[in-house]
C-alpha cells in the first residue's frame, strides 16, 4: 500500500496549470488526517520549495458515499493540508482560494487518485535588500539631479594613502558611483576639488591638487570627456573645521574631495 502511495506521489508531482504549479497530496480511504507518507512528501516539498506562495487548495473524494458526506470530507482534507502548511510556515496568499469538490469532478478510474488535495502555488519574487553601494549611488544621483550650478557635493568614502595622491582600493566603489552619475547625466560638467587637513601652513605635503587630479584621471580613463571636467587643489584654505583639528573625525572631514556643479 505504501509503495502505491509513493508511486502516486512521484507521478503527480509539480504539474503546471496555466502560470501556476500544482502538487497533489493523497489520502487514505474515508480519512481526512494526513497519513505519514503524505506528511513526509509534504515536508520534502516544503524543504525544497523556497520563495513560493500558495494560491489555492482544492479537496476531492472518491465516489463512494453520499454527495453531502463527500463534500464535507473534501473540505476537512483541505483544512488538514492548510493547517500543515501553516504549521510549517509556508506562505499562503491572504485571499487564497479554497474549495471542496467532493466527488463532483472528472474522476479517475483509479479510486486512490481521487482521494486527494491539490495545492496550487506560484513562485514569488523576493526583493533583496539594497547594498550600501546601491544606496550611495542613489543618493549621489539624487543630489546631482537636483543640484544647480555652483552647488558643492562631497564625495564620501574617498581615501588616499597618507600624504599621497594614491587612492586606497576601498575608494573604488565611490569612484565608480561618480562615473555612473557622469554617464547617466551627459550634460553634467563638474570641477573636482581637493582639500587637506592638519597643516596650518602650505608645504610639501599639500597633495590636494594631486588628489583631485587622481579622480579626474580616473574619470577620463573610463571614458568621460575631459571637456566636462576640471580639477583644482585648495590645500588647507577651505577647512570645514579650524586647523589644527580637535580629533581624527575633524581631520577626516577636512581631508576630502568635493565636486562643484559647473553645468547641469
Amino acid at each position: 500500500m505504501k509503495l502505491n502511495y509513493l508511486i502516486l506521489f512521484i507521478f503527480t508531482n509539480a504539474f503546471i496549470i496555466s502560470a501556476q504549479k500544482k502538487i497533489d497530496v493523497f489520502f487514505d480511504f474515508n480519512k481526512y488526517d494526513i497519513n505519514p507518507i503524505a506528511k513526509q512528501y509534504l515536508s520534502t516539498w516544503i524543504e525544497n520549495s523556497t520563495d513560493i506562495e500558495v494560491q489555492k487548495i482544492y479537496g476531492y473524494c472518491d465516489w463512494i458515499g453520499s454527495n453531502t458526506y463527500n463534500d464535507s470530507l473534501s473540505i476537512k482534507r483541505v483544512h488538514a493540508v492548510y493547517d500543515f502548511l501553516k504549521q510549517h510556515k509556508v506562505a499562503i496568499k491572504t485571499d487564497y482560494e479554497t474549495k471542496g469538490f467532493g466527488e463532483d469532478f472528472d474522476q479517475s478510474s483509479v479510486q486512490a487518485e481521487n482521494r486527494k488535495v491539490s495545492i496550487l502555488y506560484d513562485k514569488i519574487a523576493i526583493t533583496k535588500p539594497k547594498t550600501e553601494e546601491a544606496i550611495l549611488l542613489e543618493e549621489l544621483n539624487l543630489k546631482i539631479k537636483t543640484a544647480k550650478a555652483g552647488d558643492n557635493i562631497r564625495l564620501k568614502n574617498i581615501y588616499f594613502f597618507n600624504k599621497s595622491p594614491r587612492l586606497l582600493p576601498v575608494s573604488k566603489p565611490v569612484l565608480y558611483e561618480l562615473l555612473c552619475v557622469m554617464n547617466d547625466n551627459p550634460k553634467l560638467k563638474i570641477e573636482i576639488q581637493g582639500h587637506i587637513c592638519c597643516q596650518t601652513l602650505s608645504g610639501q605635503y599639500d597633495v590636494s591638487a594631486a588628489r583631485a587630479r587622481a579622480v579626474y584621471t580616473f574619470l577620463i580613463q573610463n571614458g568621460v570627456n575631459r571637456k566636462r571636467l576640471s580639477y583644482k587643489g585648495y590645500g588647507n584654505t577651505r577647512p570645514i573645521y579650524p586647523i589644527p583639528e580637535k580629533n581624527a573625525q575633524e581631520e577626516e572631514e577636512n581631508r576630502r574631495v568635493e565636486i562643484v556643479i559647473v553645468e547641469n
